[in-house]
């Protein structure tokens, strides 16, 4: 069952802004749960309130159904124009294994926790401390690298270690969980590290999230007041100079649109993910997380279904 836990007075804040409330989303027990459509649609926060009702354009249901028998894979995808409220929204509230995303929500976690003052401090490190694909944090063993740098590795280039290190600057995976807690997300489970997290199972729970849960916190970090405006603008500078991301989100959007993203691919079932802000030429920045896996444990995951999938979005949103 999903943990019961008291949220914070931050999410009175958030719910101000729009920032959709996780509990409504259906999610129960199981991790193959709530809703599975893909309407456009006005959503129910407040901020579809001041904006007026929206009008249902059409179903995509078939669109992501036909890309999961393509692929031979399970989709979700959540996506909302920060403007009119309108959401693309399927398997919504399913659970996924969120794999490196949670680089972008440590990095804000982070900024929020020491803001750009703190950004200088050096953490130190040793070899043992060093996982699987690190390129960047292994070049500066025994020097250490500034917690600013950190963020920069994690989030731009998905390095590993950089992940743990942020995690022990908030107290472990469990002390990002509590961060997002603040922020509404009772749903998001966090309990191991690189690269242990990547490693998931049909069931399992452990690590796991859904598209809505990890877009509505993507969405409070980036486009919200949970940071400041400088920490705000410094986390964007990452998100936007990704390196990982140019086969996935990036590649369905409109060519003259901004996207910032962090990518993550698991061990097994070819798991793979991407959550945006993509900043469109004319408009409000719509936010977007696309997850999948497949069907077979050796599955390997495959980049064009998420671009695919971030297609469908696009021509419903943008």
């Amino acid at each position: 069952m999903l943990r019961t836990r008291a949220r914070r007075a931050v999410l009175g804040a958030l719910a101000a802004l729009a920032v959709l409330p996780l509990t409504a989303c259906g999610h129960g027990g199981s991790p193959a749960s709530s809703s599975p459509s893909s309407a456009v649609s006005a959503s129910s926060s407040p901020l579809a309130a001041a904006t007026g009702p929206g009008t249902a354009v059409k179903s995509f249901d078939r669109d992501f159904t036909e890309l999961e028998r393509k692929f031979d894979a399970r989709l979700g995808v959540y996506a909302v124009d920060t403007g009119t409220g309108r959401e693309v929204a399927y398997n919504d509230g399913e659970r996924f294994a969120y794999a490196s995303t949670f680089k972008a929500l440590a990095a804000g976690a982070v900024l929020r926790k020491y803001s750009l003052s703190g950004m200088d401090r050096v953490i130190t490190y040793s070899r043992d401390d060093l996982v699987a694909h690190s390129p960047v944090t292994e070049q500066h063993v025994g020097t250490g690298m500034s917690l600013g740098a950190l963020c920069d590795a994690a989030v731009r280039l998905g390095d590993n270690t950089a992940g743990n290190l942020l995690f022990d600057q908030l107290g472990g995976p469990r002390g990002l969980d509590a961060a997002l807690e603040e922020l509404g997300d009772d749903v998001t489970r966090m309990e191991r590290r690189e690269t242990q997290l990547n490693e998931w199972s049909p069931g399992s729970t452990r690590d796991t999230s859904t598209p809505r849960a990890l877009a509505t916190d993507l969405r409070a970090y980036v486009l919200g007041d949970v940071l400041g405006e400088g920490e705000r603008a410094q986390l964007t500078k990452w998100l936007r100079s990704s390196t990982t991301g140019t086969e996935l989100i990036k590649a369905g959007m409109p060519k003259d649109s901004v996207v910032g993203d962090r990518t993550g691919a698991g061990s097994t079932y070819g798991i793979r993910n991407d959550i945006a802000v993509v900043w469109p030429r004319d408009g409000a920045p719509v936010v977007v997380a696309i997850m999948s896996n497949g069907t077979k444990e050796d599955a390997e995951h495959n980049n064009r279904l998420v671009a695919e999938a971030a297609s469908v979005v696009a021509e419903a949103l943008l």
